[in-house]
C-alpha cells in the first residue's frame, strides 16, 4: 500500500499532511492515538488539521476507530476496503497490559450477537486485554 496512491484511490486531494499521516499508519503494526500521531509528525503539524485528517480518513473508510479501556479512541488502517465509512469488518482488538499497544486481530471475527426486536446494529467492538506475543517473550 502506497500513501499517494491510496489518497488517489479514495478520491482525496493529495496534501503533504495527509500523506505523512497515512505513512505513519502504513508503518505501524498497531493502532495509533491522536497523541501518537502528533508525536510521530512533530511540532510542525497543527492539532486541528490532524483531527480533520483522521475524520476524513474515517469517513472514506481508510481508517477505523478502535476503542480501548482508556476512553480515548485509537485509529487503525482498514485492511479491507470499506465503503464511505461503513466498516464491514468486525474483528477483535487486543490491548496489551504491558506495552499498552492495541492491535487489530483481523483473522478473529466477532461472533454474531442476536439483538432484541427494535434494535439495529451500527458498530461492534470487542476488546480483549492481556499480554501480547512480543511482551510474552
Amino acid at each position: 500500500m502506497n500513501a499517494a496512491q491510496t489518497l488517489k484511490d479514495f478520491d482525496l486531494r493529495h496534501t503533504q499532511g495527509r500523506e505523512e499521516v497515512l505513512n505513519l499508519f502504513l508503518g505501524a503494526d498497531h493502532a495509533l492515538s491522536h497523541g501518537d500521531i502528533e508525536a510521530g509528525l512533530g511540532p510542525s503539524h497543527d492539532r486541528v488539521t490532524i483531527y480533520r485528517t483522521l475524520r476524513t480518513f474515517l469517513e472514506k473508510g481508510i481508517l477505523h476507530k478502535v476503542l480501548d479501556d482508556g476512553g480515548n479512541p485509537k485509529y487503525a488502517l482498514c485492511r479491507e476496503t470499506c465503503a464511505q465509512g461503513h466498516h464491514h469488518h468486525d474483528h477483535v482488538h487486543f490491548k496489551c497490559e504491558d506495552c499498552g499497544q492495541t492491535t487489530c486481530l483481523d483473522h478473529i471475527h466477532v461472533p454474531a450477537v442476536a439483538l432484541p426486536a427494535g434494535y439495529s446494529r451500527k458498530e461492534v467492538n470487542l476488546l480483549i486485554q492481556g499480554v501480547c506475543s512480543e511482551c510474552n517473550k
